[in-house]
C-alpha cells in the first residue's frame, strides 16, 4: 500500500524529469566533461600564458570571467570563473530551462493535452508548481555537477588550491543558483501566457543572448556602463566570488527576487487565462 501511494505522490513532477530523462543526462554529463576540461586547463597551463604573456586583458573580457571588479581572466580565479560563465554553460543552462519551461504550460497547450490534465482533476496551480519544481531540481543538479568538478579539480591541484579557496567554488555554485532562478521565473511567466513551446524557447534564448551581450557591452564602452543594470550577468559574478570566496548577497537577492517575481506572475498568469482559447 505504501509504494503505491509514494507514486501517487507529485506525478507532474515525476513524469517532467521522466520523459527528458536522456536529455538530462546528457547535459549533466556534458557540464562535467567540459568543468574538467577548464579545470585540467587552469591547473595545466598558467593562465597568463594563455593571454599575451602577462599582459593586461582588455576589461571587455571580465564578461568572460565572470567579474565586475579586479578580477581578471589571466588569473586562475578568472580562468575558473570562465568556465563557470562559458557560452557552452550558458546553452547547457538555457536548454534546461528551456525544454522544462516551455513543458511547463505552454506545450500542454499547443497540443491541446492541458484540458485533459485540468480533468484528473489537476488544478492550475499544482500543475505549475510541480512542474516549476522539476525546473529547478535540473537547474540545481546542474550547478552542483559544475561546482562539484571544479571543486574537486581544486582539490587536487597545489596551484588551484592555493590561488582558489574552496568556499569561493561553493559561492560561485550558489550564485550560479540564482543566475538560473532569475532566468526561470520570467521564462515560466512566458509559458504561462503562451500557446506555442517555440515562443517559450525562443524567450529563453533571448534573455540568455540580450543579458550577456548588454554585460559585454557595458564592460567594454563606457557610454553604455549602465546598461549593466539590466543584465543577470552583472548580478552574477562567479569569477568575484571564487577569488574571494564569499557570496555576494546583494547580487544574489537582485537574481533570487527577479526570479521570483517572474514566478507570481507565471501562477497570476495562468490562474486568469482560458486554456481552451
Amino acid at each position: 500500500m505504501s509504494r503505491p501511494a509514494a507514486g501517487r505522490r507529485l506525478p507532474l513532477f515525476r513524469l517532467a524529469l521522466r520523459r527528458r530523462r536522456r536529455m538530462l543526462l546528457g547535459l549533466v554529463v556534458g557540464m562535467v566533461v567540459f568543468e574538467a576540461l577548464i579545470v585540467v586547463i587552469a591547473g595545466t597551463v598558467p593562465p597568463t600564458s594563455l593571454f599575451g604573456g602577462g599582459r593586461t586583458p582588455p576589461d571587455a573580457l571580465k564578461a568572460f570571467s565572470g567579474s565586475t571588479g579586479d578580477v581578471s581572466i589571466a588569473s586562475y580565479a578568472g580562468l575558473l570563473g570562465a568556465g563557470l560563465v562559458h557560452p557552452f554553460w550558458i546553452a547547457l543552462q538555457l536548454t534546461a530551462v528551456g525544454s522544462l519551461g516551455a513543458a511547463a504550460v505552454a506545450a500542454d497547450v499547443e497540443s491541446g493535452t492541458v484540458e485533459l490534465l485540468m480533468t484528473r482533476p489537476v488544478t492550475r496551480r499544482r500543475l505549475l508548481a510541480e512542474r516549476a519544481a522539476a525546473l529547478a531540481a535540473v537547474s540545481l543538479l546542474l550547478n552542483a555537477a559544475a561546482s562539484a568538478t571544479v571543486a574537486l579539480g581544486v582539490a587536487l591541484s597545489p596551484d588551484l588550491r592555493a590561488a582558489v579557496p574552496l568556499g569561493g567554488v561553493f559561492a560561485a555554485g550558489l550564485l550560479g543558483c540564482g543566475f538560473t532562478l532569475c532566468l526561470t521565473g520570467p521564462v515560466l511567466a512566458v509559458s504561462a501566457a503562451s500557446r506555442r513551446r517555440a515562443q517559450v524557447v525562443g524567450a529563453t534564448v533571448v534573455l540568455g543572448a540580450t543579458g550577456f551581450a548588454l554585460n559585454f557591452v557595458a564592460l567594454a564602452w563606457e557610454p553604455a556602463a549602465p546598461l549593466r543594470y539590466l543584465s543577470p550577468f552583472h548580478y552574477y559574478t562567479p569569477g568575484d566570488a571564487l577569488a574571494r570566496a564569499a557570496v555576494p548577497w546583494a547580487s544574489l537577492a537582485v537574481l533570487s527576487a527577479v526570479g521570483l517575481s517572474g514566478l507570481v506572475a507565471a501562477f497570476v498568469l495562468l490562474e486568469r487565462r482560458d486554456l481552451a482559447a
